[in-house]
């Protein structure tokens, strides 16, 4: 009995021992855990580089347009788009509803019905009309818009507001930029702001671009290729009788350039561009050195500090050429304006 509980006696003292050491060491890890993390060498807090979050800047895109078909007023819009498409063979020089444009679409400069990103879009314009406009210094509203583009760019008659044809193009440039709040601007409508050379744009580089680049659609004449249907051009002429008058904004050479440099030639998307900057003003510089129709501008720009820099024609409140003016370098004109303080 002794040596049994003897036994006992050691077996219990040799388990309240090793529970004593088990407790010992679960005490004694998280304090050498600690020990070691307040004796570390800390990195200074300037060191310590947070993370930034950059969102990718998306462009604006249209309404799909399973969103038009679905929308009360579709017919009139489906028809607006379609007169946006396919302008001059409503409202050409040969049109069926109206003879008062020079042939080309609206489509011509605001691609894919005026859904292209940096194709010179129309997201915008529904969340910025009615505006004053500086070219007039008027209140301008979306039918006026309209009317300055067929007036200049399509070297035409304007629409009056009541016409079945103008409240379509109205109401679907608006339907396209119903996303946009008012007052904010679209990304990517427009034309792409193509920066400014260090030199004048050449007319000459500009030839060699357009022969190598443009010339087989728009042929050498620069008077495109007119339609089977004799109302309307498959390629649009770029100078000539039938092109935009020098009154249109492409006339500036900043639009053309950064209008071509996204998307021409013809198919070229803005994820890959294949004119070089140099190449855009060059070639926009060689097609607006062409003849082309004349527009009455004489009560453009009134204020005469609102001028663009690229607007050709004077007087100016600077003292540069209307040489200098047209065709740059414009890094000179910018900086004048800017130390003046004017813009």
């Amino acid at each position: 009995m002794d040596n049994k509980a003897k036994l006992l006696r050691e077996a219990n003292f040799g388990l309240g021992l090793l529970k004593i050491l088990l407790a010992a060491f679960l005490m004694i890890i998280p304090a050498i855990f600690l020990w070691t993390q307040f004796n570390k060498e800390w990195p200074k807090e300037k060191e310590i580089k947070p993370r930034v979050y950059t969102p990718k800047v998306n462009l604006s895109v249209a309404p799909s347009i399973n969103r038009l078909s679905r929308d009360p007023n579709k017919e009139q819009l489906f028809y607006g788009q379609e007169l946006i498409r396919n302008t001059a063979y409503y409202i050409g020089f040969n049109g069926t509803k109206k003879q008062i444009t020079n042939g080309l679409n609206c489509q011509n400069c605001h691609l894919d019905a005026g859904q292209k990103p940096w194709g010179n879009n129309y997201l915008g314009v529904a969340s910025s009309y009615p505006q004053i406009r500086k070219r007039s210094n008027k209140m301008t509203d979306v039918y006026g818009r309209i009317n300055g583009c067929l007036s200049r760019s399509l070297n035409g008659q304007t629409l009056d507001s009541t016409d079945t044809e103008m409240k379509a193009m109205a109401a679907y440039i608006n339907w396209l930029g119903q996303d946009i709040p008012k007052g904010y601007k679209a990304k990517g409508a427009k034309v792409y702001p193509i920066e400014f050379l260090d030199r004048a744009a050449s007319p000459e580089n500009g030839k060699r671009v357009y022969e190598t680049k443009c010339m087989v659609c728009h042929q050498q004449n620069g008077e495109g290729i007119l339609s089977e249907n004799k109302r309307s051009y498959t390629y649009p002429p770029l100078w000539g009788k039938h092109s935009y008058n020098d009154g249109a904004g492409l006339y500036r050479l900043s639009k053309f350039a950064g209008y071509a440099k996204m998307n021409m030639p013809f198919g070229v998307t803005h994820e890959n561009p294949q004119l070089s900057d140099e190449e855009a003003w060059d070639l926009a510089a060689y097609v607006n050195s062409m003849p082309r129709p004349e527009k009455d501008k004489s009560n453009d720009w009134p204020n005469l500090a609102d001028k663009p820099i690229d607007h050709p024609f004077g007087p100016y409140a600077d003292p540069f050429s209307e040489e200098q003016h047209k065709y740059g370098p414009y890094k000179p004109i910018k900086e004048w304006y800017e130390n003046q303080n004017i813009r």
